[in-house]
C-alpha cells in the first residue's frame, strides 16, 4: 500500500510540474506574440503605385525595428472594410473625398493621417490622338464611384467636351445627372478598376478618363494622355492619396513610424524617377 501511495504521489508531482511548465510556456508565448504584433505594421494598398512605394519604405522601418507587411487589394472597398475591422493598421490607396464618402455610406470612422502623393487624372483614347478630332457621338468612359466620377466630369468640362450645371463643384460632388450639355457624346460610367480594360476593348474613336493608378497598372503613360488635371492646382490638395487609419490611431508609434519612413527624400526621388509625372509626391 505504501508503495502504491508513493507511486501516486510521484505521479502527481510530475503532473503538477508539467502543468506549471505548460502554463509558463503559454504565458511566454502570449507575451512573445503580443510583442511581435507590436512591431509589425500591416498596410493595405493598391498594387500600383501604392504597394510599390511602400516597398521602398521597408528598409527605413526595419532600421527602426518594424516589419512592414503589405496586403495588396484590387478594389476600392475591401481595404477600408479591413481597416475598420481591425485587420489592417492603415491603408494607402485613396484620397480624402473618397474616404469621406465611404465613412458616410458605411458608418465608419476612418481618417487621413498623412497625404503622400497625387495622381493626375488623364484622358486616354482608343485611336484618338487629339480631343479636337473626337467624332460626334463618340463614347466617353468614366469611373462611376462618387469622387472619381466628380473628377472625371470636371476634367471633361475643363477640356470643353461637356457642360455641367451651374454650381457644380468638387466639394458637393458631381454625377452624370449634373450634365447640362453632353456635347453630343455618349457617357458611360463603370467601375473604376475596369475603365482601362474597357477602353482597350472599345471601338476605335472612344476615349476614357482613367485614375492614375489604374492607368499605370494598364501600362498607360501620363505623357500619352490627351489631357490631364493640373498637378499644381486645387485638385492636388483635394485628391491627394493618403495614409488612412482608424480614428485614434493617427498618433500611435506604428503610424508615426510609417509616415516618417514615407516622407523622405529617398521616397520622393523614387516617385519622380519611377513614375515620370504620373505620380507626384506632395510632402
Amino acid at each position: 500500500m505504501k508503495k502504491l501511495t508513493s507511486v501516486l504521489l510521484a505521479f502527481t508531482l510530475v503532473l503538477s510540474i508539467a502543468l506549471l511548465a505548460a502554463c509558463g510556456t503559454s504565458t511566454k508565448t502570449t507575451a512573445e506574440t503580443t510583442a511581435a504584433a507590436d512591431v509589425v505594421i500591416t498596410v493595405g494598398a493598391s498594387s500600383t503605385p501604392h504597394a510599390e512605394i511602400l516597398e521602398q519604405a521597408k528598409a527605413a522601418l526595419a532600421a527602426e525595428g518594424y516589419t512592414l507587411k503589405i496586403v495588396v487589394y484590387d478594389d476600392y472597398v475591401l481595404p477600408n472594410k479591413a481597416l475598420a475591422d481591425g485587420e489592417l493598421d492603415a491603408n494607402y490607396f485613396q484620397h480624402t473625398p473618397y474616404l469621406n464618402s465611404y465613412n458616410a455610406s458605411n458608418g465608419t470612422d476612418l481618417i487621413a493621417a498623412a497625404s503622400i502623393h497625387y495622381e493626375p487624372f488623364g484622358i486616354y483614347g482608343n485611336g484618338v490622338t487629339d480631343l479636337k478630332s473626337l467624332a460626334a457621338g463618340a463614347t466617353i468612359i468614366i469611373p462611376a464611384d462618387d469622387s472619381n466620377e466628380t473628377r472625371a466630369l470636371l476634367l471633361l468640362q475643363q477640356e470643353g467636351l461637356i457642360t455641367l450645371a451651374d454650381g457644380a463643384n468638387a466639394t458637393d460632388g458631381v454625377t452624370i445627372l449634373d450634365i447640362a450639355d453632353n456635347g453630343g457624346y455618349k457617357l458611360i460610367d463603370v467601375q473604376a478598376d475596369t475603365v482601362a480594360a474597357q477602353l482597350k476593348n472599345s471601338d476605335a474613336g472612344t476615349i476614357a478618363v482613367i485614375n492614375g493608378n489604374y492607368a499605370l497598372a494598364a501600362g498607360l503613360k501620363i505623357t500619352d494622355a490627351l489631357a490631364q488635371e493640373d498637378a499644381s492646382g486645387d485638385a492636388a490638395k483635394t485628391y491627394a492619396n493618403i495614409i488612412a487609419v482608424k480614428k485614434g490611431d493617427e498618433s500611435s508609434p506604428k503610424i508615426k513610424a510609417l509616415i516618417a519612413a514615407l516622407e523622405t527624400n529617398a521616397i520622393k526621388s523614387y516617385i519622380e524617377k519611377t513614375y515620370s509625372g504620373a505620380v507626384v509626391a506632395i510632402f
